[in-house]
This record gives structure tokens, C-alpha cells and sequence, in this order.
């Protein structure tokens, strides 16, 4: 009777030990292009906290960042039957069907490093790396501290319809109005697609089109580094400052050869780490999808959960200079 009882333990340990190997969610990141190194980070914070907690991830692009080009890639997801998609999107408003059919068979949307502004109805939450709404007039401050608040302006941005850049051009536009930057012009927002080959083809020619050119904001991590990187083979740092969101590790050396002074950012990598508990949290239920509540991550803190659902890795951008770039290692 004894070696039954054992052994109906041990069948039963078995079997729960089973249950709880099963009961990892599966996380599929959809990054906006493949070849793109700012998702490197971002991926890397999602597979670690997934080393430490109960869920499988995966990471999916596209080739391109075009406004459909992730769709498959999310009805492949369906199929699959995954627990969570988060994704960074390409369109505002090209995704939301095939978020709708997800949600319908109960797969929670995170966007991820952008939200679909105007739309937000599709998604569950998005995770951001910061305030969005403070971003565009941080780019405006800083690239006119560069020169001096006054001259000729551009933007190099990413695709014609990436949300989270439209929505810090549209902040950029509205905050070049203050009459702190009345001698300030905006001349020019082209747009380099997320690809280096023609974010320097778009960089040549602003400097073609307007000699005059005193800045370039490029709120993406491919295009300022391209921006960079035309400034300092044609040897006009000191006329043109290049400044921008971009990746300490990518932008190292534009800094330290006085190519670039001073550009920002935030931690990509924490995005993953939060979306990753975030998600596990929901489906544990240490966490609620609700405006006002709370929940802890290990090295962020107490996380609020904001209107719309929005949740913030830091409270604002963290610039980058000569003084401190050595102390990131992204």
C-alpha cells in the first residue's frame, strides 16, 4: 500500500511538475525590419527576462518597414495560437484587422517602442520607453542648444507612415512655433525608410539642397547614424550638427571625434525586459491591464499603467555626450 502510495505521489508530482513546464506563455516579438540594430537590445531585455520567468519568445520581422509588410507575420501568430504578440508597427491603422481577428481568439496585442495612434482600440497596451508626447519638443530643444537657436533645420526620419515618428515630427512642428525658435526654420522632413543606403542618399542630398543647413534632427537609430556618418566623410561637423535618437553603441565613435556632441535615446532593452513581465503578469495575474494600476519589475520599479493603457519604461530622454557615452554598453 505504501509503494502505491508512492508511486501515485510521484505520478502526481510528475504530472504537476508537467503542468508547470506547459504553463509558459509564448511572447513573439514582431520587430518593424529585419537588419535593424536597434531591435538587438530590445530583443536581448525580452529573451533574458525569459530566462527568469515563465515564457517562450521569439523574434519576427519583415524585410522592409512598410505599412503592411508585418501582417503575415501576425496572421502566422494566429495560427500558431501564441499567448501574446507585441510588436513594434509599421502603420498606424494598417494593422487593425488582423489585431482584431488576434484578440478575438484571446492573444493579447502590445505594441511595442510605438503605439497606433488613433487606434488605440486594437491593442491591449503599448509599452513605451517614455513619454511620447514630450519627445518631439526634447528634439527641437536639442538640436537648437547645438546651434545656437538659429538657422535652417531638417528632419530625416523613417517611413512616410511610421507612428511613433509622425508623432514626434508632429510634436517637432508644433514646438518650433515657440518664440524661442524664432530664428530657427525648418526647411525640410525627408524620409530614409529605416534603410542606411537610403537614409544617406536622402542625408546627401539635404546638404545638396540647402547649404545653409545648420541641423538635422533624425529621430530614428538607422537615419541619425547615417546622418552621422555623411557629416563626418565630408568633413562639415562643425557647419551642420547632427543630433537625434540613436544607439549609444552605433553612435560611440561619431561622439568621441567630435562628429556628433550630443544625442538621445532611451534603453531599448528594458522595453523587452517590461514587456515580458508585463505579459507574464497578466497571465499570472500579478498584473491588470487596467489605467491606475500598478506592478512591480525587478531593476524598473513600481510600473503605473496610464491612460491609454500606455506604460513607460523612464520618465524622459536620457542624452548622451562625450561625458557619459562610455557608461552604455547598447
Amino acid at each position: 500500500m505504501l509503494k502505491k502510495s508512492l508511486i501515485a505521489l510521484t505520478a502526481g508530482l510528475a504530472l504537476s511538475t508537467a503542468a508547470i513546464a506547459q504553463d509558459k506563455i509564448d511572447i513573439v516579438f514582431i520587430g518593424k525590419n529585419t537588419g535593424n540594430p536597434y531591435f538587438d537590445s530590445l530583443t536581448k531585455g525580452f529573451v533574458e527576462a525569459c530566462q527568469k520567468i515563465a515564457c517562450n519568445f521569439e523574434f519576427v520581422a519583415p524585410a522592409t518597414a512598410e505599412a503592411t509588410s508585418q501582417i503575415p507575420f501576425i496572421e502566422a501568430q494566429i495560427q500558431r495560437g501564441v499567448d501574446v504578440i507585441a510588436i513594434s508597427p509599421n502603420s498606424p491603422d494598417a494593422l487593425n484587422q488582423v489585431f482584431d481577428d488576434a484578440r478575438a481568439k484571446g492573444i493579447t496585442i502590445l505594441t511595442v517602442n510605438g503605439d497606433i495612434t488613433g487606434n488605440e482600440s486594437h491593442r491591449d497596451a503599448t509599452i513605451l520607453p517614455t513619454d511620447f508626447t514630450k519627445v518631439g519638443a526634447d528634439q527641437v530643444e536639442m538640436v537648437g542648444s547645438l546651434i545656437d537657436y538659429e538657422g535652417e533645420i531638417a528632419i530625416l526620419s523613417a517611413t512616410t507612415e511610421a507612428p511613433d515618428q509622425n508623432f514626434w515630427i508632429e510634436g517637432m512642428n508644433e514646438a518650433i512655433k515657440d518664440p524661442k525658435y524664432a530664428k530657427m526654420k525648418l526647411v525640410a522632413t525627408v524620409y530614409g525608410d529605416d534603410q542606411p543606403e537610403k537614409s544617406t542618399t536622402e542625408m546627401e542630398a539635404l546638404l545638396s539642397n540647402y547649404p545653409d543647413l545648420k541641423g538635422v534632427i533624425a529621430p530614428t537609430t538607422v537615419g541619425v547614424a547615417a546622418a552621422a556618418q555623411v557629416v563626418q566623410s565630408r568633413g562639415v561637423a562643425e557647419q551642420v550638427k547632427v543630433t537625434g535618437l540613436g544607439l549609444p553603441s552605433e553612435m560611440r565613435d561619431f561622439i568621441k571625434d567630435g562628429t556628433v556632441e550630443a544625442f538621445q535615446l532611451w534603453s531599448p532593452y528594458n522595453e523587452g525586459w517590461l514587456a515580458a513581465h508585463f505579459s507574464v503578469g497578466l497571465k499570472n495575474g500579478t498584473a491588470k491591464n487596467e489605467v491606475g494600476a500598478t506592478f512591480d519589475v525587478p531593476n524598473l520599479g513600481t510600473i503605473t499603467i496610464n491612460e491609454g493603457n500606455s506604460i513607460n519604461t523612464q520618465s524622459s530622454l536620457t542624452t548622451f555626450n562625450a561625458e557619459n557615452i562610455d557608461q552604455f554598453d547598447f
